[in-house]
């Protein structure tokens, strides 16, 4: 196995927001997915509806913040042009998700003329109430969901052969490292 991972790794706070942008998106996508369980209109439901919201406006925030962290520490350089060229493909489509998809909902309860709260906060409207433009953007923001299963499934796939066929230590420069302690 080369050793890449040594040398090559990621920093810390971009490791950091990758999981917790892991995390994040499985429970995205589990709240909206369990509102299912629940009749319209019931509590249950209302509550993963909003947590959905919440915590979709939580990785568009941070989505900005992995930007700005790609752009003072670029990220490590590995495998042949084409790979690079597919993993920036994904990379990107998981960008338009992180940013793209909390808009377009935003965007939905706008036109809905329904209020978006993030923590407590109000935020304004991105247009006024528009029932034909709610359920087009909607329409959309289901079908780019389904594509980001997709998108984060190659992107997961893809660590996985890296790691167990091609045993080249790419995954290892996303895992957190831990740092052994020097005896004293």
């Amino acid at each position: 196995m080369t050793d890449v991972a040594t040398n090559n790794r990621y920093n810390a706070l971009s490791i950091a927001l990758h999981w917790l942008m892991v995390l994040l998106f499985v429970a995205v996508y589990a709240a909206i997915e369990l509102r299912e369980l629940f009749p319209k209109g019931s509590d249950p439901r209302e509550a993963l509806k909003s947590l959905h919201f919440t915590l979709g406006l939580s990785i568009f925030a941070l989505a900005w913040v992995r930007i700005a962290a790609r752009i003072v520490s670029s990220p490590p350089v590995g495998g042949g042009s084409s790979q690079r060229l597919i993993a920036g493909v994904v990379h990107a489509g998981l960008y338009f998700l992180m940013i793209g998809m909390p808009l377009a909902g935003w965007l939905i309860l706008s036109a809905e003329g329904k209020p978006v709260s993030y923590f407590g906060v109000h935020l304004p409207p991105l247009t006024g109430v528009n029932g034909g433009l709610a359920e087009r953007v909607e329409d959309m923001h289901r079908l780019v969901g389904t594509i980001g299963y997709w998108l984060i499934g190659i992107h997961a796939l893809a660590a996985i052969i890296h790691h167990y066929v091609l045993r080249d230590g790419l995954l290892a420069r996303m895992i957190p490292s831990r740092r052994r302690k020097r005896p004293a």
